[in-house]
């Protein structure tokens, strides 16, 4: 194996080189190397994927090249050259000039990175008055060329708008809007698609990839999703505990990995092929603590392959072929093919002849908007719509859709968080719209859910032992002893030590947190766990781990979950029963393998077609969902078929004429009037 030469070769035609980066930021009583030692190269119209866990560097290498360090974070060494131009050591005044007109980035969250206060027209029009100087109807004009160049629908009405007022996925485009004002050579995008929907992902990812040719970019894909990277970049970095661990071309990365961590994170990523039967892979351990690191290897404590020489010495990047670079002692052979690991706790098969535990009757929540004038009355938000549906015991009913279809309000009327506006819940044999005060209280010690951000879930004044103690004391179980020992085998079954118990919600990472919230949500044994988005902002690997303990807990409590998620690999792989929801309605339920491999709705189809798989192989599916296309209002939903205006198969009649379930299977229907296969009349719907 070749030793690898000094720095980053430069080639002719890099936009942007790193070379022997290094990032520092100043505790109180000590210094933290975030990014040790990290080469980077970029060429013109090309796409670097930046990949690994959270903690591993990436973004302070970002914002590092950006030159927008927190408190306290200043470059300890290093070069980092734009067109030659060197900016390490340049003064702000100087940066302030190349940062949004050379350099742009789009952050990871655009709710935080856009001004409340101001209008999109306005914080896009910025950085054209003030490196392009553009006078304000100059700006305003190329703002509003640029809302239409990113495909937002109506930019002149959006230009008035303020933040709150977009959607998570137009949010993203006004961000992406901003950085490519001023043409930039080098884009930074971080994250950019992790808190959304897979449709609206796939929509921003294809825009910045046809704007990056069209404007002749180089881009910096930030990500820990290995499906992402193998869609749309050329080359790929791995970074892991602050340094780079392996780069090598897309294709071959993909085909012949070298480092056992690239290795691992792709063995990580759920597939729609994984077998339920089969735990996940997951990466044991946690990444180390930057402020004291391990001598040796970073990731020899999570290694399999790991020897006392790892622990030892610190291996230095040599180059085993041109173009792939890795830093490990005993490099791996390709990706891994993980052995078919059963789940600890197999999950009992639902009985068949069992009367369902859970039972949703025609659920219609709308809320009102207040009136709008002396002459026109109020207007409601068609939330939910009509939905009904029952779940076994020891089932698992996913929920899957894009963002405002109704999916957490459905989830918060199953718990009795939300009062039906008609329609009715029955679990374990009581109607929840019938019990009243102490009854309530108590039916409702079965009905247990778990939120989507486990941070705002959890109260940041109390310790986890008084969380998980709250539960038995509002129902008046147990002595104090009594609940502590419960405490204590909760925290024993989610995997985490008895020490968490005088530590306060922050103090934990984000899937220690929602291993708590899971402890709570079993404190009173229930029969049913509503769990909305439970790994949507997990690392890949956390993601593995969280999901192979609800399974194990599901077999070991006997419990049945509705688990509601926006990433289909996820409910692929822990649902026995799906149900795809679209605007407030159901257009889809079915087995997982009957919606999955047998989808007969055209939104079904399109929401798979969109999924990223971790194969630069491939082929980028067609048809399906236009995913150009907005949702639409809940507000003024279409008439007929609310699906219509975004259907390649709609005709006239669905316009006209709402669809109903239709039976395609046992246990299998869809609301179309014109599905991808045929019905079966003989079957019946539901």
């Amino acid at each position: 194996m070749a030793a690898r030469t000094e720095g980053v070769p430069v080639v002719p035609g890099d936009v942007l080189t790193v070379e022997g980066l290094s990032t520092s930021i100043r505790l109180r009583k000590s210094a933290v190397d975030v990014v040790k030692g990290v080469d980077l190269r970029l060429r013109p119209g090309e796409t670097l994927g930046l990949v690994g866990e959270s903690g591993s560097g990436k973004s302070m290498t970002g914002l590092s090249i950006m030159g927008l360090l927190p408190p306290g974070g200043h470059i300890a060494a290093g070069s980092i050259k734009l067109d030659g131009r060197e900016l390490v050591g340049l003064p702000e005044r100087q940066y302030q000039k190349v940062r949004g007109n050379e350099i742009a980035m789009v952050f990871q969250d655009p709710m935080t990175s856009l001004n409340p206060t101001k209008t999109i027209g306005e914080q896009v029009a910025e950085p054209i008055r003030l490196h392009l100087g553009a006078t304000p109807k100059q700006a305003r004009e190329r703002a509003l060329d640029m809302l239409a160049l990113v495909g937002i629908a109506r930019p002149a009405e959006r230009m008035g708008n303020y933040p709150h007022q977009l959607s998570g996925g137009l949010r993203q485009r006004v961000m992406i809007a901003m950085a490519l004002s001023c043409e930039p050579k080098v884009l930074i995008a971080d994250e950019p698609t992790t808190a959304l929907d897979v449709t609206v992902q796939a929509q921003v990812l294809r825009l910045l990839h046809d704007l990056k040719d069209r404007l002749g970019m180089a881009m910096l894909l930030i990500t820990h999703d290995m499906g992402v990277i193998a869609r749309w970049a050329d080359r790929v970095s791995v970074m892991y505990a602050g340094g780079m661990v392996e780069s090598a071309t897309t294709d071959r990365l993909f085909a012949g990995m070298r480092h056992p961590y690239t290795q691992a994170l792709l063995a990580c990523t759920p597939r729609l092929t994984q077998r339920r039967e089969s735990a996940l892979f997951s990466i044991p351990g946690s990444p180390p603590d930057l402020e004291h690191p391990p001598a040796g290897c970073r990731f020899a404590a999570r290694c399999a392959h790991a020897t006392d020489r790892c622990e030892r010495e610190a291996p230095a990047l040599t180059e085993p072929a041109p173009g792939h670079t890795l830093a490990c002692w005993h490099p791996v052979e390709g990706p891994l093919e993980p052995a078919a690991r059963p789940v600890e706790a197999a999950p009992k098969a639902a009985d068949d002849q069992a009367g369902p535990v859970l039972v949703a009757d025609g659920l219609v929540k709308e809320y009102g908007t207040g009136r709008l004038s002396l002459r026109r009355s109020a207007r409601a938000v068609n939330a939910v719509s009509g939905v009904s549906f029952a779940v076994r015991p020891g089932q698992t009913f996913g929920l899957v859709g894009e963002s405002g279809c109704g999916k957490s309000t459905l989830a918060r009327m199953i718990v009795a968080l939300e009062k039906p506006t008609s329609g009715s819940v029955t679990a374990l044999g009581g109607a929840l719209g019938e019990l009243r005060g102490r009854d309530l209280r108590r039916h409702r010690r079965n009905l247990q859910m778990m939120f989507q951000d486990s941070l705002d879930a959890l109260d940041p004044r109390m310790r986890v032992g008084a969380i998980l103690r709250e539960p038995f004391e509002a129902q008046g179980i147990g002595t104090a002893a009594e609940q502590l020992a419960a405490i204590r085998e909760l925290l024993d079954e989610v995997g985490l030590p008895h020490s968490a118990l005088e530590r306060y919600p922050h103090e934990f990472s984000g899937g220690q947190r929602q291993r708590i919230a899971l402890a709570r949500a079993l404190a009173l044994n229930p029969r049913v766990i509503v769990a909305d988005e439970p790994v949507s902002a997990l690392d890949v690997s956390v993601r593995s781990q969280v999901l192979n303990l609800m399974k194990r807990l599901q077999a070991t409590h006997d419990l049945t979950y509705v688990v509601i998620s926006h990433d289909l690999t996820v409910v692929r792989y822990i649902a026995d029963i799906v149900g795809v929801m679209y605007l407030g309605k159901l257009v889809e339920v079915g087995s997982a393998d009957d919606v999955y491999l047998r989808a007969v709705h055209p939104y079904t189809a399109g929401l798979i077609a969109a999924i990223p798989e971790p194969d630069p192989g491939a082929a980028e599916p067609a048809g399906g969902l236009d995913i150009g296309s907005e949702l639409p209002s809940p507000l003024d939903p279409p008439s007929g078929c609310r699906f219509r205006t975004r259907c390649p198969r709609a005709q006239a009649r669905c316009a006209e004429e709402e669809p109903v379930l239709l039976g395609f299977g046992p246990g299998h229907s869809a609301a179309c009037h014109f599905p991808l296969r045929e019905p079966q009349p003989a079957v019946p719907a539901g």
